[in-house]
């Protein structure tokens, strides 16, 4: 559920509250929303130079049974997150900004925070992430309808976490049984999106991961992707 209220002038602020899965990053959802996460955003659009732009500032609340990190180290020698369980928030923010060039060209860059001594609950194990990227529409190429992008990442985790997993604690995604040389994740991934028809498009994407799961001892790896779109 969520609520949605435009503000004066260009500004909107929106709210949702959104169910959690009965424990972290399980299939299954929590039936009595006791494990839940509030986000909050404030938009603000504009033109710059005459193309449009926004700017967009996210703040979310887990609130659930998660563990603390430094914790489940002091607790036991081979790290036991679930064994350390209590009801908490992890609190988490991000900026994001995208801004047209041109008609056929807009460009983006984000960065986020999360807290880096809570057990992460959703998706995957990330405190701190930045991005940046542009996509290009295809009209240079007579493909009007066509997108190529490309985008940089770096992802980190924060030293408790580093020393959790270095100790053989698992993340969600993350957990090689040791640590020892942690390192940021950095990723370039570029994709191209093409129109079959007026309701339906191919996209073709590709990621290089450098220091996957923040290991430097690994990788780096290719990932490729193939996503079919379609709405009637």
């Amino acid at each position: 559920m969520g609520l949605y209220r435009r503000c004066e002038g260009n500004w909107t602020l929106r709210t949702g509250v959104f169910d959690l899965s009965n424990v972290p990053n399980s299939p299954h959802l929590d039936p009595g929303l006791h494990e839940f996460q509030i986000d909050s955003e404030i938009e603000h659009r504009h033109e710059l130079r005459e193309q449009p732009g926004r700017i967009l500032v996210t703040v979310f609340d887990s609130r659930g049974r998660m563990g603390l990190l430094d914790r489940a180290i002091q607790v036991a020698a081979a790290p036991d997150i679930a064994a350390v369980r209590q009801y908490r928030s992890r609190l988490g923010a991000s900026l994001d900004i995208e801004q047209h060039v041109s008609a056929d060209i807009g460009v983006f860059a984000r960065v986020g925070k999360a807290a880096g001594n809570v057990e992460a609950y959703e998706f995957t194990d990330i405190d701190r992430s930045t991005s940046a990227g542009a996509s290009i529409k295809g009209s240079a190429w007579n493909r009007s309808a066509d997108t190529i992008g490309i985008a940089g990442i770096v992802n980190g985790i924060s030293a408790t976490r580093e020393r959790y997993l270095n100790a053989g604690g698992l993340g969600i995604l993350v957990g090689d049984g040791k640590l020892p040389h942690p390192r940021a994740e950095r990723i370039i991934e570029t994709y191209y999106k093409l129109a079959v028809v007026s309701h339906a498009d191919f996209t073709f994407d590709y990621q290089w991961v450098k220091d996957p799961a923040y290991n430097a001892d690994r990788g780096p790896v290719s990932i490729v992707a193939v996503r079919l779109h379609a709405q009637f």
